[in-house]
């Protein structure tokens, strides 16, 4: 039998274990749950953070589950039976985001702040912050880990990917990569590549390593291909929906 509250219950935030034995969600206003997938039972749920929780993330070994809320916790659970080891207490806003470091040592958590984004980087064992980056233009809406754990990239509300080195606490590259929001980022597999996607619609490649983009990934928009060239009377908002939305507009060249 599945939980009673579940059939008028908000689920966000889906995340497999690493053994692919349990999943666990966020919720609205319930807390987070973990459920056993092979006997469709609810493990355990914690009802005691009483926001959105819009994304969990286990821990790479499996043993540790945290969660960001909309009220700015950031909250860690024991995996076996759901106690609440610790809260990471930091943020003033929304917390969008949060991933594991490929080693687990480390947590990143991002979101809106009084300032603009938020982007912390916690130590899991004590819970306290190593790095806090200034100048994060926007909401951190997505995080993901370079494979070596030396890099963290951020997606923001600009539309923008950053690098940033967790050595030098800097960010160390800028890639235009959306209209609109940043929604999610993974990391491919084998490690070479990132996907991006955002509220354009599209999925852009790029190349780990080196940040350049390699492929963009889109159905046809709703105006795709169509020349809007010489058309009179578009105002300029009028003209930037339509680009958004698939047109294009040659553009003389003199000479």
């Amino acid at each position: 039998m599945g939980d009673a509250d579940s059939a008028d219950t908000l689920f966000f935030g889906l995340a497999w274990s690493p053994d692919g034995k349990l999943l666990a969600c966020g919720t609205y206003q319930r807390g987070v749950q973990v459920w056993d997938v092979a006997t469709h039972s609810l493990r355990w749920a914690d009802r005691a953070q009483a926001t959105l929780l819009r994304h969990v993330a286990w821990s790479p070994d499996g043993t540790l589950l945290a969660g960001g809320g909309d009220d700015g916790s950031v909250p860690l659970w024991e995996a076996t039976d759901g106690t609440q080891q610790r809260q990471l207490v930091g943020h003033q806003g929304v917390v969008m985001s949060v991933a594991w470091s490929p080693d687990g040592r480390r947590l990143a958590s991002g979101g809106s702040g009084r300032e603009g984004g938020e982007l912390f980087v916690w130590d899991a064992d004590s819970g306290k912050p190593v790095h806090a980056f200034e100048g994060h233009p926007g909401v951190v809406s997505a995080l993901s880990w370079v494979p070596g754990g030396d890099l963290l990239i951020s997606g923001g509300s600009d539309g923008r990917l950053r690098w940033w080195d967790l050595q030098s606490a800097e960010c160390v590259r800028v890639q235009e990569a959306h209209q609109g929001t940043v929604q999610a980022l993974k990391v491919s597999p084998d490690g070479s590549k990132l996907a991006s996607c955002g509220d354009d619609g599209a999925i852009r490649l790029w190349d780990l390593e080196s940040g350049e983009p390699l492929q963009t990934l889109r159905r046809d928009r709703l105006y795709e291909r169509l020349t809007i060239t010489g058309i009179r009377g578009l105002t300029e908002a009028q003209k930037a929906s339509l680009l958004a939305l698939g047109a294009f507009e040659e553009t003389s060249v003199g000479g």
